[in-house]
Order: structure tokens, then C-alpha cells, then sequence
């Protein structure tokens, strides 16, 4: 059996007030959180340790954009505890970033279930959606994506284009 391709839809969201469980507070979790609250999401990272990148965002104060300021940032806010099966209920999107993949799979059982969309960042097949690379020029946002086999290209991919806006400045 050949390895399937999905083709996933590339959607812009307003994601101002939106809520986002993020289950894992390490180096990947802290990467998309980041890039979450950059565009307004309300998120709330759960785990039993959380990284001080996290931490950090969880100190910012929630700022909402202005016509001058494109940035706007949403908010962070920390729980320091394991995943609760039964928990979700609210959530307009649930990141599973643990380093247990019984956690993650229970995680993505219960999303499934409650039909809520869910990216398991260990497991391509269990999202509903990828993280683009995001490149940002002003009122311009271009997202990368690659169907979640090639990160690295992505990045490259977002870096030459990041380069090229800059040199026609």
C-alpha cells in the first residue's frame, strides 16, 4: 500500500477569541502557541511541566490590533497538570503535543468524538489541520504548507520568501 496523499484546503482564519487547548508544553507546543496568540487565539496550555518560552507568553498582556499595529496577540494561560479524559467540551481547536502517544491518541479519540478539530503533532494522520509556515509582510500573511511530510522544505521554502521581501524593500 503506497503511502496516501491528502490534500488539505489552504484556509485563512480569524482567530481573535478563539479557544485553543494545547495538551504538551514543550519546544513544538511552545512554537504554536506563539504563533496562535499572534493572531488572537485565547489559549490554554495544560501540562505537567511547561517550557519557559511558554511561561513567557503567558506573561504578555493581551493587545489587540490596531490600524497602525497589524500585530495583535491573544492569551496565554498556563494549567500545570495531565490531560483529564472526559475534559473538552468548549474548544474551538485542541493541539495534543505531549510525549506520550496514549495521551496524544486519547486526546485525539475524544476530539474525534466531540467533533472538535484536533492536529496530534506526532502523528501527520491524526490532524484535521497542519501548521503552515507563516511569513508576514505587513497586512500580507502567506501560509507554506507541504501536507505535513516535509518540514524542512517548508522552512527553506518560508526563509527564501522572507529573504525576497526583504531585498525589495
Amino acid at each position: 500500500m503506497g503511502d496516501k496523499m491528502n490534500y488539505y484546503f489552504p484556509i485563512f482564519l480569524n482567530m481573535e477569541g478563539k479557544n485553543v487547548r494545547v495538551f504538551g508544553g514543550g519546544k513544538i507546543a511552545a512554537r504554536r502557541v506563539q504563533a496562535l496568540v499572534e493572531f488572537g487565539a485565547d489559549v490554554c496550555v495544560i501540562a505537567p511541566q511547561i517550557a519557559k518560552e511558554l511561561e513567557d507568553l503567558a506573561q504578555i498582556p493581551r493587545k489587540r490590533k490596531e490600524p497602525e499595529n497589524l500585530a495583535q496577540y491573544g492569551q496565554v494561560t498556563l494549567s500545570y497538570r495531565k490531560y483529564q479524559p472526559g475534559e473538552l467540551e468548549e474548544e474551538d481547536f485542541v493541539l495534543a503535543a505531549t510525549d506520550d502517544e496514549q495521551v496524544n491518541y486519547a486526546i485525539f479519540q475524544e476530539c474525534r468524538h466531540k467533533e472538535i478539530p484536533v492536529n496530534v503533532s506526532s502523528d501527520k494522520e491524526k490532524c484535521d489541520f497542519y501548521f503552515p509556515g507563516i511569513v508576514r509582510d505587513g497586512d500580507i500573511t502567506i501560509g507554506i504548507a507541504s501536507g505535513g511530510k516535509n518540514h524542512k522544505k517548508v522552512a527553506e521554502t518560508a526563509a527564501k520568501i522572507r529573504e525576497w521581501l526583504l531585498c525589495r524593500k
